[in-house]
């Protein structure tokens, strides 16, 4: 028998034993959502109306002058840009506040959150926070109350409906970092029973839960790691959670024990007009109905004198992008 018939039965013989394990993730399929107009700075906090209009912020490195908030329809078409009055050029976390309606925007250069009239860009102090806050992200629970997250102090912040000083609701050093990025507690978002209250940290690569009881925190505790670049977040009817992870250009969903379900998305380089293909450091990211709307911040790390494996990438971005995927979590096949 010839050595190459032996190699084939060889190789068929170890199929039939050691069966191939499942396929890769099926990361879906990432679109260009929509395009900002040319010298925008890199997208970073993003939100939804009630009509499906996306709202997005930017985050400009160095500092440079006012705040931008951008509005684009259900199509991707551009409807406005406004410039945010007495802000800082570094606006993150957005949303709508469930009660008042109100758009609360994180202004983190200058430490607040802002109300903001969506259409003129007319701005007022919404909540202030004390000593050296990072904020980041913002979100509620059924009351109406907002919860901040401080990524420098470690701290998620407090405060009513209709805001006024916040209050330190949670303090731990899990909810600090010294990893790369250098943020640490970031995106958050409550359970459909609001007994928990999950935390992205993006120099941890962590999730962390707050145990939470007739609105009262517990002691935090890492749910899961690994998630590299932990950044946005949200959770689904089903309790899953989907983070931003900026660092692997993809998104995670990671069930309520931690497991990961999903990875979607995926940097696929940058094109002719300079525009990223697919994720790339995808910061924020909302839901509004099949799709799931992601910013992609493109953020050179190296500005803060850090070298990541997308800063060369980040730099070549010359125009800055939304995407969008189905927001659907693909089967995948489990071998024993």
């Amino acid at each position: 028998m010839s050595s190459l018939r032996l190699v084939g039965l060889s190789l068929l013989a170890s199929l039939v034993l050691f069966p191939l394990q499942a396929a890769a993730w099926d990361r879906g399929e990432v679109e260009k959502f929509a395009t900002f107009p040319p010298g925008s700075a890199g997208p970073e906090g993003i939100t939804v109306d009630r009509h499906g209009n996306v709202y997005a912020t930017t985050f400009a490195v160095p500092l440079s002058g006012l705040g931008q908030l951008f509005v684009f329809n259900r199509e991707g078409h551009l409807v406005r840009q406004r410039s945010v009055d007495n802000s800082s050029s570094q606006l993150l976390g957005l949303d709508f506040h469930p009660k008042t309606g109100a758009l609360l925007v994180i202004d983190f250069g200058n430490a607040k959150v802002l109300k903001v009239n969506p259409v003129n860009g007319d701005s007022e102090v919404f909540a202030t926070v004390a000593g050296g806050a990072g904020l980041n992200a913002l979100t509620f629970d059924k009351q109406g109350n907002v919860y901040i997250s401080d990524s420098a102090q470690g701290i998620i912040w407090k405060t009513g409906k209709n805001g006024g000083p916040a209050t330190a609701w949670v303090t731990d050093e899990i909810l600090t970092t010294k990893g790369v990025p250098p943020f640490g507690a970031n995106g958050l978002g409550f359970n459909g029973n609001e007994n928990a209250l999950f935390v992205a940290n993006t120099g941890n690569d962590t999730v962390v839960q707050i145990p939470v009881s007739g609105g009262v925190p517990g002691a935090p505790f890492v749910l899961t790691n690994s998630i590299n670049g932990a950044d946005g977040l949200i959770l689904d009817d089903h309790d899953n959670i989907w983070v931003a992870a900026n660092q692997a250009d993809e998104i995670v969903v990671i069930d309520k024990t931690g497991k990961a379900i999903a990875k979607l998305g995926d940097f696929d380089g940058i094109d002719r007009h300079g525009a990223p293909r697919g994720l790339l450091f995808p910061a924020s990211l909302v839901r509004f109905g099949d799709w799931i709307y992601i910013t992609n911040l493109s953020l050179d790390l190296r500005k803060f004198g850090l070298q990541t494996v997308d800063s060369q990438w980040a730099a070549q971005v010359t125009t800055q992008t939304l995407s969008r995927i189905r927001a659907r979590i693909p089967h995948k096949h489990e071998h024993n």
